[in-house]
């Protein structure tokens, strides 16, 4: 933000503060000259800020009077960012399609009219199941605990479900209780989506090494009311060392179809750019185990493909069928005369 943006900011909240200001205590406050006031009001008069003043060199400034709250600070580009953040925040996050619709109608009713009819253009449908490798939603409830942990800087107890085995996730389409760590001590660091899941860096305080948690799958405990004093972040890149992440606490999402494969290539490689949810187990420099799933064996087969390295399908026999049928119609591509 720039200086001046700061400046009209600041200008702003001070003017709502209270009923008048006297254009010195203005200047005062802001650290500027009585010229540069008047100029910053002239701008937020051209922003579409009702501010009134009196004439002379002792001017007194106050928001115009109305029943309407003054319009808020933004910019077209950022009009739009709030309207599609607040429509696509109930993608994420459990419980929040209802206050975030009344968080989008609350700041259009604030906005210029000009903003207002540029975040009603703005209507995003969004649908469940679709191409994209979709997380399941986090609760809105669990992500406050946590982020207010972090913003905090508290310690946070909390119990942590899912397996990493092939054989749990199937338990767990039958019907059976999914497995619950005990509980976990960590100092939380972080918090950062990716591929539309909510993952928690934090210093494990029994384990004494930084892990990654998948938000979703964390069931938050008393609070602790401990405080903890910062640590240096495993990375400087923290988004990159989650991606990077083997063991960052992915299972594989509801597909219809799972599959297991041994690639010669490393697993921070293929945890990298694995689809959301795939479980990558490092198995040696570069050697690794990959288990995902897809819509179909087909499809499945293609995406163990593309990671450009070769592989060695562990199962079950319909991947390896689908691999087969895939080969063979690359094959008839490859052999297909020109026209």
């Amino acid at each position: 933000m720039t200086d001046t943006a700061a400046r009209l900011l600041l200008l702003l909240s001070l003017l709502q503060s209270r009923p008048e200001w006297p254009g010195p205590d203005l200047a005062g406050r802001l650290g500027v000259s009585g010229r540069t006031v008047r100029r910053d009001v002239d701008r937020l008069r051209a922003l579409g800020y009702p501010v009134d003043a009196t004439k002379g060199r002792g001017a007194v400034y106050r928001l115009g009077a109305g029943t309407e709250p003054p319009p808020l600070l933004f910019d077209g580009e950022q009009a739009v960012a709030v309207a599609l953040a607040l429509q696509l925040a109930p993608q994420t996050v459990t419980g929040s399609a209802e206050a975030a619709a009344r968080a989008l109608t609350t700041i259009r009713q604030v906005m210029p009219a000009r903003l207002r009819h540029k975040i009603d253009t703005m209507q995003v449908t969004t649908v469940a199941n679709s191409w994209e490798f979709l997380a399941r939603p986090v609760d809105a409830a669990v992500l406050d605990a946590v982020s207010d942990a972090v913003r905090r800087r508290e310690v946070i107890r909390f119990d942590y479900h899912g397996d990493n085995s092939l054989d749990r996730r199937s338990d767990r389409r039958a019907g059976e209780a999914e497995a619950w760590s005990p509980p976990l001590r960590v100092e939380p660091h972080r918090l950062l989506v990716w591929s539309g899941r909510w993952y928690l860096v934090a210093w494990d305080l029994d384990g004494g090494a930084w892990r990654t948690f998948r938000v979703d799958r964390i069931a938050p405990k008393m609070r602790t009311g401990l405080r903890f004093t910062p640590r240096a972040l495993p990375a400087a890149d923290i988004a990159e060392y989650v991606r990077c992440q083997v063991d960052r606490g992915d299972t594989a999402d509801d597909w219809a179809c799972y599959g297991e494969a041994i690639l010669e290539t490393p697993a921070s490689l293929v945890a990298r750019w694995a689809p959301g949810g795939a479980i990558v187990e490092d198995l040696g420099p570069n050697r690794c185990r990959l288990t995902m799933g897809a819509w179909s064996w087909i499809g499945l087969a293609a995406l163990f493909g593309t990671f450009e390295a070769d592989f060695e399908v562990v199962g079950p026999p319909e991947l390896l069928d689908a691999c087969a049928a895939l080969a063979r119609r690359y094959a008839a591509v490859r052999d297909r005369p020109d026209d």
